[in-house]
């Protein structure tokens, strides 16, 4: 496998006439002049649980133009979903942690023998850190006392660190219980590189797929699990994706002298002051999060889900139906539509990024 290339199309079109120009031969209308697509055949796909609400946002908005295609995505998590894309099973993983330049350069079953990896954001959203706590619907906490809820070492509600950060608050003498992520999750990996940069005194363990063995607390499967056990458990807290959050109460981080709540903007704010990160092709477009912010506005509780696919697929229809589905995926009608059907935050909404991203998708054959 070469190294990786990114590819990405024009972030504000939709599925359009010219767009399936390019790689149909002919494209009928219909009776009020509006283009239909061509294409037909199915995309099995899978990955990330996070972006479960956004991929039903796009595989209804590309299904409603190309009626003949079928896209099946799989929420699996972001681990199997990237062991199912090397091994042949995906045409395409959503993941939320990229691809290393060195894993890039492996083999995929899918892609052409001399394919690059192609991996591009696709969905910014915040990480919520959610609880049950009867009677409170928000808390704020900085990073060193989140540190330490999920380390065991601070094990009630009302423990001063807490109170002291709250003051009004009735926090009751209950039993924290931490929840994580029982499998190998993407979430988990951003949850844990947040501590690990925030609070490095008390988050020893490094950013990683799977929860470090040992910690006190109970384990769910996926997003929706640690929603579901969350939810049912008094005294409980997890974190997870901002899109399944909102029947939770949670927690304002504190970015600087304030205390930030989890949205999509203040999201998208901790992207756009992050670099871009180092060593990879062009058209690799990962993302090096920056959890230390500062500025106001700004949530760096965040991950972005790629998708990584085949610059060139070993299947040429193969690569043409993904090659127009990111086309839609990335385009601004998109990204609305997974804004409106999940709360994140538009890769469009930064020229510079989407700009990378639209030159990338191009590249997909």
């Amino acid at each position: 496998m070469k190294k990786t290339t990114l590819v990405a199309t024009a972030a504000a079109i939709a599925i359009s006439l010219g767009a399936c120009a390019a790689n149909e031969a002919d494209v009928p209308e219909t009776n009020n002049n509006e283009t239909v697509s061509t294409l037909t055949g199915t995309i099995n796909a899978g990955g990330a649980s996070s972006m479960t609400a956004a991929q039903e946002a796009w595989r209804a908005g590309f299904q409603n133009t190309n009626t003949q295609v079928t896209v099946n995505y799989d929420p699996t998590g972001s681990g199997t979903g990237r062991q199912n894309f090397a091994d042949g099973g995906y045409a395409f993983a959503g993941t939320d942690a990229a691809f290393s330049v060195d894993e890039a350069a492996g083999t995929f079953a899918a892609c052409a023998a001399d394919s690059t990896l192609v991996q591009i954001p696709v969905y910014i959203s915040p990480i919520a850190i959610g609880f049950t706590l009867e009677g409170i619907t928000s808390l704020n906490l900085d990073a060193e006392t989140i540190a330490k809820i999920f380390t065991g070492a601070i094990t009630t509600w009302n423990d001063e660190a807490i109170v002291s950060q709250n003051p009004g608050a009735a926090l009751p003498q209950v039993a924290i219980t931490p929840v994580h992520r029982s499998d190998k999750s993407g979430t988990t990996e951003n949850f844990t590189d947040y501590l690990n940069k925030a609070a490095p005194a008390v988050w020893t363990w490094a950013a990683e797929q799977t929860w470090p063995e040992g910690l006190h607390g109970e384990a769910a499967e996926k997003t929706q699990g640690v929603r579901e056990t969350v939810a049912a458990t008094q005294g409980a807290i997890g974190y997870l994706d901002a899109s399944q959050a909102s029947s939770l109460g949670t927690v304002a981080v504190k970015v600087g002298e304030n205390y930030q709540a989890y949205s999509a903007a203040a999201a998208a704010a901790a992207v756009g002051k992050s670099p871009m990160e180092e060593g990879r092709a062009d058209s690799d477009v990962v993302v090096a999060l920056d959890r230390t912010l500062t500025d106001a506005g700004t949530y760096p509780v965040v991950l972005i889900s790629y998708i990584a696919a085949c610059g060139t697929y070993a299947d040429a229809a193969q690569g043409e139906l993904v090659k127009e589905f990111l086309t839609y995926v990335v385009s601004a009608e998109g990204q609305q539509a997974a804004a409106d059907n999940a709360g994140s935050a538009p890769i469009t909404g930064d020229a510079t990024l989407a700009a990378k991203v639209d030159a990338a998708v191009s590249q997909i054959s």
